[in-house]
């Protein structure tokens, strides 16, 4: 019986993972083919793309009243992203990256992730912060939008926070739905469609397989859904990163691998937390509160501090995340959550 179990949990991963690189892939097709810019499809689609099974698992558990598979998921995906996935990445190669991405995407990271923290301060995050943190995704997904279009370098932090308070997110919608006015060619369009539908129907059952027998083997061993979220939902549900990490990695793009990590990281709490919040208000453990929340911000901020060091991450300081990440997944069997 517990060897079905575990098939059905790898089953379910294996179609979420899949349904969701077909999903992604054939919606670019699409929106390619109705003369959408590849810019807001890379912007869109693609960025999100690798967030798609941290957010349908997070939003069936959601809908199954699981608030520890969608806090364990989350935070365990965003310390894995970088304890994990950069950690070996700079053991494979020096990852190179620059000023920029580090006082724009890297602040806001750790603006997103303190955040968090203040929501959670009361054991809850609620529809109205769930909905404050979906609104914010949306404008920072603007914010880049603004940023490409005008062709500045030096749009920063401080920039993001004006735009935010400013309101001129709201200028930006205008233009990007008043100037763009393509032919639309729909040769294709129906395949793409069937694709997408069968990756979306790929997505939800492999989601639902994936939270039905992370509860079961939470009840079988006796430990908290969230241990199980935190350690093997969120590993699993991390591995387009950790293929798109890797692959750049060899090929010495540090830019794309940093900011793929990154921009997951923003995604998994602003888009993620907010759509699961929404559909229901989220409750938070003590645990998450005073020991992985915490760990999350710090190898966050440590991640920076690497960066601002040389504007690059050697080996030795991947090792350092491989070897931190191994801790806080062996603190999980000694800590009561």
């Amino acid at each position: 019986m517990v060897f079905v179990n575990a098939f059905l949990f790898i089953f379910g991963l294996v179609l979420l993972v899949k349904g969701s690189d077909y999903f992604v892939n054939s919606a670019a097709a699409i929106a390619k083919k109705l003369g959408i810019s590849e810019f807001i499809i890379g912007l869109t689609l693609v960025a999100v793309g690798t967030s798609i099974p941290e957010l349908a698992s997070s939003v069936i558990a959601a809908f199954k009243h699981h608030s520890g598979i969608i806090i364990g998921n989350v935070v365990g995906s965003n310390i894995a992203n970088i304890g994990l996935i950069v950690g070996l990445s700079a053991v494979i190669a020096v990852i190179k990256t620059h000023e920029d991405m580090l006082k724009r995407d890297g602040y806001i990271m750790i603006f997103a992730s303190l955040l968090f923290y203040v929501f959670i301060l009361n054991g809850i995050i609620s529809k109205l912060e769930a909905g404050i943190f979906v609104a914010l995704y949306i404008i920072y997904t603007l914010f880049l939008f603004e940023t490409r279009e005008e062709k500045e370098d030096k749009y920063h932090f401080r920039q993001f926070i004006g735009y935010l308070f400013k309101f001129r997110y709201l200028k930006t919608i205008r233009k990007s739905f008043g100037s763009r006015k393509k032919d639309i060619g729909s040769e294709g369009i129906a395949k793409d469609s069937i694709i997408i539908l069968l990756g979306l129907a790929a997505v939800i059952v492999g989601a639902n397989m994936l939270v039905d027998e992370a509860i079961f083997f939470a009840n079988l061993l006796g430990i908290s859904e969230i241990v199980i979220a935190i350690s093997i939902i969120a590993v699993g549900t991390s591995l387009p990163e950790l293929g798109v990490s890797l692959s750049a990695a060899r090929k010495g793009y540090g830019d794309i691998l940093v900011g793929n990590i990154i921009g997951s990281n923003i995604a998994n709490i602003l888009l993620i937390i907010g759509v699961s919040g929404f559909v229901n208000p989220i409750s938070v453990s003590s645990s998450t509160l005073f020991i992985s929340a915490p760990f999350m911000l710090f190898i966050s901020i440590l991640l920076l501090v690497f960066i601002r060091s040389a504007w690059k991450i050697r080996r030795y300081e991947g090792i350092i995340f491989l070897i931190l990440y191994a801790l806080f997944i062996g603190s999980l069997f000694f800590i009561k959550y």
